[in-house]
């Protein structure tokens, strides 16, 4: 009889009560989208790097103040949002090029190229957003949170999210509309480029 797999929340009750292995469960069941949050937030590996560890010792030492209000997932991405933020206010160094989170292979077919290029147009794009507008796009159109999800990781009311999306979705627009018809004016309508961005376009 198989033992069954223990939820979030139990692994964090687990973790406050001295498990030395529940923690480490917990991270690695969610390790990689946390780790695609923080690369997309910060535009640098190494900043992305640091501020999830940073992230991930601050929720170590205060797993015990968890409360059930909201779920596991979510307290951990507002650590990690929070990290990034905390980063990118301390860093001086000057802006530089996004890079794709993974890099060209050997023989890539023509369409993976177009892909990869096109990814990496979208990175420097959201690059160009402020951070309290690419946070919430990352969060919302990127990771697929909901708004409430996301007012809860940023601390803010879910119309600050929705206002953030609507001010950085129209920025993309202008930015990305060539992608979707070159010759095309830019200026596509809000809601189009959400929708686009959702069916991975």
């Amino acid at each position: 009889m198989s033992v069954p797999t223990p939820s979030d929340a139990e692994l964090i009750a687990a973790h406050a009560h001295g498990d030395p292995h529940a923690f480490s469960e917990l991270f690695r069941r969610h390790r990689d989208r946390l780790w695609a949050v923080a690369l997309r937030t910060t535009r640098d590996p190494d900043e992305a790097a640091d501020a999830l560890q940073d992230a991930m010792i601050s929720a170590f030492r205060n797993a015990a103040s968890f409360r059930a209000e909201s779920q596991v997932t979510t307290w951990l991405h507002r650590i990690v949002v929070n990290a990034c933020l905390d980063r990118i206010r301390r860093r001086q160094a000057r802006p530089t090029v996004p890079l794709p989170e993974t890099g060209p292979e050997p023989a890539v077919p023509r369409d993976a190229i177009a892909d990869q290029d096109t990814r990496m147009v979208v990175q420097e794009a959201l690059a160009q957003l402020p951070d309290d507008q690419r946070s919430a796009i990352v969060l919302v159109d990127v990771e697929g949170y909901s708004v409430a999800e996301t007012a809860v990781m940023l601390g803010v009311a879910d119309g600050t999210v929705k206002s953030r999306c609507a001010r950085g979705r129209a920025r993309l627009a202008k930015v990305l509309g060539h992608l979707r018809n070159p010759s095309a004016d830019a200026n596509v309508p809000d809601d189009a480029m959400a929708m686009r961005r959702r069916e991975g376009r």
